[in-house]
C-alpha cells in the first residue's frame, strides 16, 4: 500500500468517527497531509476520497484552488501592466487573497452545504509565493458548517504545519490526517 492509499484509508477511518458539533471553525479543518512529491498521485485519487465520504453518509463539495490565480489575473484590469512589471503585482496580491477568501467562503456556505458536508480543498500548493495558506484558512474558518478537508502537501509537527516543507510553519488548530 503506497502513501496515498494509506492516507485514503486513514481518512476513511477518521471520517466515520462521530462529529462534534460544538467545535470552533478552525477545529473543523482537517489536513490530509502528504509528501509534496506525491501531488500528482494524490490528485488522481481525489475521486476515491469523494466516494469514501459519500459512503460514510456525508455530502462532498470540491473546491479547487489550482487555477484561481490565473483566473483572477486574467480578469484583472491591469493584467498587462503586471506582465510588464511583475513587481507591481505585489500590492494587488492582497486583493487576490481577499477574492480567494470570498470564493472559498461562498463554497463553504453554499446552499448544498450542511453541518454534515465535507468541503474538499485541493491545490493549496498553487498559492505558495502568492498568499499565505494560513491567512486564507483564518479568513474562512468561521464559515465552516461541516468539515473542510484541505489536501496539504507538506508536513506537520504537533500543531505546526509547513506547506511544501519550504518555509517556517504556522501553528493551527486543524486536525492532521496522515498516512502514518
Amino acid at each position: 500500500m503506497n502513501e496515498i492509499e494509506r492516507l485514503l484509508h486513514a481518512y476513511d477511518q477518521f471520517l466515520r468517527l462521530p462529529w462534534d458539533r460544538s467545535l470552533a471553525g478552525a477545529q473543523k479543518v482537517w489536513f490530509a497531509i502528504y509528501d509534496p512529491a506525491h501531488e500528482r498521485r494524490l490528485r488522481l485519487r481525489i475521486p476515491d476520497f469523494a466516494v469514501a465520504t459519500r459512503q460514510a453518509g456525508h455530502p462532498w463539495v470540491p473546491f479547487d484552488l489550482t487555477d484561481a490565480f490565473a483566473h483572477w489575473l486574467a480578469a484583472h484590469d491591469y493584467r498587462d501592466a503586471y506582465f510588464e512589471d511583475p513587481e507591481a503585482l505585489e500590492l494587488a496580491l492582497e486583493d487576490f487573497a481577499t477574492v480567494l477568501a470570498e470564493q472559498l467562503g461562498a463554497a463553504l456556505t453554499g446552499p448544498e452545504v450542511s453541518d454534515q458536508t465535507v468541503v474538499a480543498v485541493v491545490g493549496l500548493a498553487t498559492l505558495f509565493g502568492l498568499t499565505r495558506a494560513s491567512k486564507l484558512l483564518r479568513a474562512v474558518d468561521a464559515s465552516i458548517r461541516g468539515r473542510m478537508l484541505v489536501f496539504f502537501p507538506g508536513q506537520h509537527d504537533g500543531s505546526n504545519y509547513r506547506l511544501l516543507d519550504a518555509r517556517d510553519g504556522w501553528n493551527y488548530l486543524a486536525v492532521p490526517i496522515s498516512a502514518t
